[in-house]
């Protein structure tokens, strides 16, 4: 599909989803949101993609949300304008998302990122929530998947300041998983996405569901959760071609089923 906002393109079994509002620095307002949610579900649906990749430009991943488009709402307008839904559908995407991150990912920009499944930034991405300094707080999860990844005291200064962090500071606490030389994340991005894409498709899936799982429940429950999807697994074919591969050295051929 032609989109206004966002470009997408594949690399083999990998999707690849781009914001492109490059004068606004890839400012995120509602239709921005969803062409994105749009394409990276179209991916999701496509049987030949198994991984998908979200990213922006070199300037920036997304600077945040549209203020412009936010500065006249009240409380009313955006109770009734619902914009978390299309967040809330980003949620229920059931392959891996890798987010490329290169320059800004602040804001709303850096919550995206953060609902990404992985994240490979830039030597100078810089990561932040600075919305204390318009007034308002994170209100797409930056307050809960700070706290998730980097602890209490690391979320508390990033929502109470609004003042962003160096890449490398950002996988020194543990809320990106790597930082490469500028230009490369999204060569290295798409290694990553390239090799979760060769895996077997229902492990893969099984495998994302029972780590989210684990923010969301117990231990014992996540457990039981996670040891039922394993049960579940061995009525695959994928689960028999790949023992056999094993057992025979030879490449597996998976087929999602």
């Amino acid at each position: 599909m032609a989109y206004e906002f966002v470009l997408t393109e594949t690399q083999g079994p990998v999707g690849i989803v781009r914001i492109n509002r490059p004068r606004v620095r890839n400012a995120l307002n509602d239709q921005t949101i969803a062409e994105l949610v749009d394409a990276l579900e179209a991916f999701d649906r496509e049987r030949g993609i198994g991984c998908m990749i979200l990213t922006g430009d070199d300037r920036a991943f997304a600077a945040g949300a549209d203020i412009a488009q936010m500065a006249e709402a009240g409380a009313i307008d955006v109770l009734d304008d619902d914009r978390f839904a299309r967040w809330a559908r980003f949620r229920a995407i059931k392959k891996p998302v890798i987010a490329a991150v290169a320059g800004y990912a602040l804001g709303g920009g850096c919550e995206l990122a953060l609902m990404c499944d992985l994240i490979i930034a830039s030597e100078s991405a810089q990561f932040g929530q600075p919305e204390v300094r318009i007034g308002i707080i994170p209100g797409a999860g930056g307050t809960q998947r700070w706290t998730r990844s980097a602890g209490k005291v690391r979320a508390m200064e990033a929502v109470l300041t609004g003042e962003p962090i160096r890449a490398v500071d950002a996988e020194r606490i543990g809320l990106i998983n790597r930082v490469v030389p500028d230009g490369a994340h999204l060569e290295e991005a798409l290694r990553i996405a390239t090799v979760i894409a060769q895996r077997p498709p229902l492990a893969v899936r099984l495998g994302k569901e029972a780590v989210n799982q684990a923010l969301e429940t117990s231990l014992a429950a996540g457990l039981d959760y996670e040891r039922k999807l394993f049960y579940l697994l061995f009525a695959s074919e994928d689960k028999r071609e790949g023992m056999r591969a094993f057992l025979e050295k030879r490449p597996a051929r998976f087929q999602g089923r």
